[in-house]
């Protein structure tokens, strides 16, 4: 086993999940008629080929979205419903120094770089797959970091 080296940042909890297929209504018939979860909101992008009712399980500080998530066109990219368990967010404390030292460890990201997600929050994506140049990656997971906000810091931190 490698020893690793210190981060620059701290992991600090589950902030998301996001669930992908082809029907959001079918999705919210479990979620949120069944089980009962609350839509708290709604994104819509063009770029990201997404149409997403964002949920929430908990409050404060320990909530989790739960996105549910129905691609605007089923032939382009991104496939948000290709798996249906689409992607994990995990809060870190600083999302610039995160991509930094795991990108010069050999993360590779996805494209599209540190931007504004769904919650408002800064995100970036740890792309699913590594290649060459880039030998560390989600493993078949595409894993989200979210940039937390100062008073999920100050609590989870």
């Amino acid at each position: 086993m490698t020893q690793a080296t210190p981060r620059p940042f701290q992991v600090l909890g589950l902030q998301q999940i996001a669930i992908g297929g082809l029907d959001k209504d079918k999705l919210r018939r479990l979620w949120v008629d069944l089980l009962g979860v609350p839509v708290t909101g709604n994104f819509k992008s063009e770029r990201e080929n997404v149409d997403e009712d964002i949920c929430t399980l908990g409050q404060g500080v320990h909530a989790v979205e739960v996105d549910l998530m129905q691609p605007l066109d089923p032939e382009k990219k991104p496939a948000v419903h290709a798996t249906p368990l689409n992607h994990i967010g995990l809060w870190v404390d600083d999302l610039p120094a995160a991509v930094a030292a795991m990108t010069a460890q050999g993360v590779r990201f996805a494209p599209g770089g540190i931007r504004k997600g769904a919650a408002g929050y800064d995100i970036c994506f740890i792309h699913p797959k590594s290649n060459d140049e880039f030998p560390i990656g989600g493993e078949g997971v595409l894993i989200e970091l979210v940039q937390a906000p100062p008073e999920v810091i100050a609590a989870l931190g």
